[in-house]
Formats: C-alpha cells, structure tokens, sequence
C-alpha cells in the first residue's frame, strides 16, 4: 500500500515537530519546507532526529513553492507556517500580512491549478476573536471575530479566504482554529516559555528578575503534542469544515507565573517586574474556547492539562540549565 505523503510548511516550529512525529507513527513519508537560515544549526532543531525530507523554500515565493509541491507530490499539505508573534506583528504589519495571508493564497492558487486533490490544513487562530465574548464566556464559531493586532488580522483574512475557496471551488481546504498551546518545543520568545525558563534561570542564580507586559490577560492554554492530534483528525475527517481546538479553561498570565514559581519553591511575587514595552498596542484581554463539538464529533479529548504542561516545561528548563 501506497505511504500517504504529508507536506508541512512551518515544519520547524514546535506543533511541525510534534505533527511530524505523529504521522511518522501514522505510516507517512514527511516532507517539509524550511527557510534558509544563515545560522544552519536553527533550520532543524527541532526536527533533526526525525525522519523528515526538508526542502528550502519560501511560502512568499510561488515558483519554490510549485516546485516543491510537484517534487513532492503530496496527498496533504499543512500549512502551519506563520509571522507568529503578536507583539511583534504590531512592529511587522506588512510582513506579517504578507507571510500569514498571501502566502496561504499562493498555496490554494498552486493547489486549485496544479493538483485540486490536495488536502489543505490552515491553522487559523483564536486572536482572530480579538475581545469579543459570548454570554457565557467562551469563543465559538458563531462568536462575531474582531482580531485586535496585525496577527490577528493576517490569520481572519485566512481565515475567510480559506472558506471562499472551499465554497467556490469544492476543495478540501479546513481549518483548526487553535487556541494558544505551549510545550518545552516553543520559542524563548514566548510568554509561557520566557516565564519558565526566567523562573528556572532566577532558581540557579542567573538571573535576578522575570519581565513581563501585562500580567492578567487570560488565555485558554493546551498542549502543544495534544493539539497536532487535532489537527491530523481534522484532516481525516469525511469533509473539510472549521474547528475550534481549546481546552476550555482559561488562566491570567498571573497563574502561569504562580504555578511556575510555585514548582521551584519561589514566590513569584518576589521576581516579577512589569515593562510597558511589553504591552500589546491593543490589550487582548481574554480567550476561552468552546471545543465541544471536536470532542463529541473527532472524538479528541487533550491529554495535558495546564499544571502538567508546566511542570513539564520546568522540568524541560531544568535539566537543560
């Protein structure tokens, strides 16, 4: 029997690395689309000891891109490649449209002309909400999306482009809108992983004090290794659809220093600092995500939950310090 082929763009980030080692488990030959760096050791990091066929490339550039979509001739595309820091797409509008928007174009326009069998995977985003909030707290599909950053917009725009193609040309193009999700994998760059490692580093007496923005936004936070097993079923379903992809439980930035500091018998009280350099423009106050009918319909359930996937990342930080 024929391996089904699987090409993943934004293979070097953390749910392209959880993903990959999924449907290497599922029986798939992998193939991924990495951007040269001048620093070759960060290409692959994250996947370097996986079974992976890697392809320079850039999502912005069309001609790679069909170059390698016909190389490759995959059964199913996974687009998770992004601009993917809020912050910074305040800083980097213009790229951040271009990279989480046009690129995504480029991939349905190859997909639509050259092979419409193709099976497209777009990880859409629960920014795409900005602050709006249904009566009863959570974020759903039906909730009216008003994103509040750069990102966010980039990601609704997607979003919509994503549905207009599969309304109108019949592909099998679906979404997962995932809420934030975290693991050991995620860059330094990031709330989570800056708070873990910063505690861990104040631990062993490198550091003196953890920096943060605002501290009691609130975010619906899963696991990373759990979420890419959203994803795949998604894909396998019997027709292409959106999906909301959450825990359902929402902790403040607060929590998340809490229990982290709490782990390394600290107070975080003691070594938190606030920076209005690290506020958003435009605060995004609170995620909470209504997953029900995944759970009921793909029958995934997450295996994490918010204090496990901590204690991991301290653990994580901690051997590797």
């Amino acid at each position: 029997m024929k391996k089904k082929i699987a090409l993943i763009t934004g293979i070097n980030g953390q749910d392209g690395s959880y993903l990959s080692e999924l449907l290497i488990k599922k029986g798939y030959s992998v193939h991924g689309i990495v951007r040269r760096h001048s620093l070759a050791e960060n290409q692959d990091i994250r996947i370097n000891n996986l079974n992976v066929k890697t392809h320079y490339g850039d999502l912005l550039d069309e001609v790679s891109l069909m170059k390698i979509i016909r190389k490759v001739k995959p059964d199913e595309i996974y687009n998770l490649a992004a601009m993917s820091h809020v912050r910074i797409s305040t800083e980097m509008p213009s790229f951040t449209i271009k990279v989480n928007s046009l690129a995504l174009l480029n991939l349905m326009e190859i997909i639509r002309n050259y092979n419409d069998k193709i099976k497209l995977y777009q990880a859409s985003s629960s920014e795409m909400f900005g602050n709006s909030i249904d009566k009863d707290g959570y974020q759903r599909l039906t909730t009216p999306m008003n994103p509040v950053s750069p990102y966010g917009c980039s990601k609704l725009l997607g979003y919509n482009l994503i549905n207009h193609y599969r309304n109108a040309y019949d592909n099998f193009f679906c979404t997962g809108i995932l809420f934030n999700h975290e693991s050991p994998r995620r860059g330094i760059n990031f709330v989570t992983n800056k708070v873990v490692r910063t505690a861990v580093e104040i631990k062993k007496g490198l550091k003196k004090k953890l920096i943060l923005g605002n501290i009691d936004s609130y975010r619906d936070w899963g696991h990373s290794k759990d979420y890419v097993e959203a994803i795949y079923k998604i894909m396998q379903f019997k027709k292409a659809e959106n999906w909301i992809v959450s825990t359902g439980n929402t902790y403040s930035v607060r929590d998340l220093c809490k229990i982290t500091f709490k782990l390394l018998n600290m107070n975080y009280k003691d070594y938190i600092k606030q920076d209005k350099r690290y506020f958003r423009p435009q605060e995004l106050k609170y995620l909470k995500g209504d997953s029900s009918r995944t759970r009921r319909v793909l029958k995934w359930q997450p295996k994490y939950t918010f204090e496990t996937m901590i204690e991991e990342m301290v653990n994580y930080w901690s051997n590797k310090l």
